[in-house]
């Protein structure tokens, strides 16, 4: 049994992956906004990782720019320097607090991060149409990888670290996006929440014992094209 923080725990991975921990019999501690917990205060985080030690950290939480047809339309010339700076705040400068908290009260560990598909290509303009993907979304989850992978040498050997870059999760989007989606994947579907439990559970466990600085891509062979 681990002990395992997971940060963003009651977004859609978070809620699948917590739930799924517990019920292998790993002791989760939740860290989320909907909680009352502000990633984004350094003196918080600071204080929340002093106050909880764990064997694991699972960071699940980030700034996303869900599919939504409602949302005001985008394009790169319309996008506003302060949500990018947004993106960047979050996705990296908050993960990275994170990380170091963590291993400044840990010495030894697993760190997982989550990136994304559009960490390693850019996302495809004719299924977004209108409201194209953040550029900031795409930018921020490529520096998570990089940041998995500078934190993994610094930290080594007590502290393992890696990153899981998930494909297109299925949720509430509209029928005709998660056709044209899976249309581009060869596994011709969207990833079930559920999908990444395992990977999750490997990469805490002692089975990943010499796995590090390692970015992992469940994305249904969409990368692979």
């Amino acid at each position: 049994m681990k002990q395992i923080i997971v940060t963003g725990s009651k977004g859609l991975i978070g809620t699948e992956v917590t739930g799924y921990l517990k019920s292998a019999g790993h002791k989760i501690i939740e860290c989320d906004l909907r909680l009352g917990h502000d990633l984004a205060d350094e003196e918080f985080v600071k204080e929340f990782f002093k106050k909880n030690r764990a064997d694991c950290l699972v960071n699940l939480f980030a700034l996303n720019d869900h599919v939504d047809s409602s949302k005001e339309k985008t394009d790169l010339f319309n996008i506003s320097l302060e949500s990018l700076s947004d993106y960047f705040r979050i996705n990296l400068t908050c993960l990275f607090s994170v990380c170091r908290e963590f291993a400044r009260n840990n010495r030894k560990g697993t760190i997982v991060n989550f990136s994304s598909t559009y960490g390693i290509t850019a996302p495809y303009p004719r299924i977004y149409k209108d409201n194209q993907k953040h550029i900031g979304y795409s930018v921020s989850k490529a520096g998570v990888i990089q940041m998995t992978k500078h934190l993994a040498v610094l930290l080594a050997p007590g502290i393992r670290v890696n990153c899981i870059a998930p494909g297109g999760v299925k949720y509430k989007q509209g029928r005709d996006f998660i056709k044209k989606y899976s249309e581009n994947v060869p596994m011709k579907r969207m990833m079930e929440a559920k999908e990444l439990n395992k990977i999750v559970e490997y990469l805490c466990s002692n089975d990943s014992s010499y796995v590090t600085g390692s970015v992992f891509s469940v994305d249904g062979g969409w990368t692979a094209w």
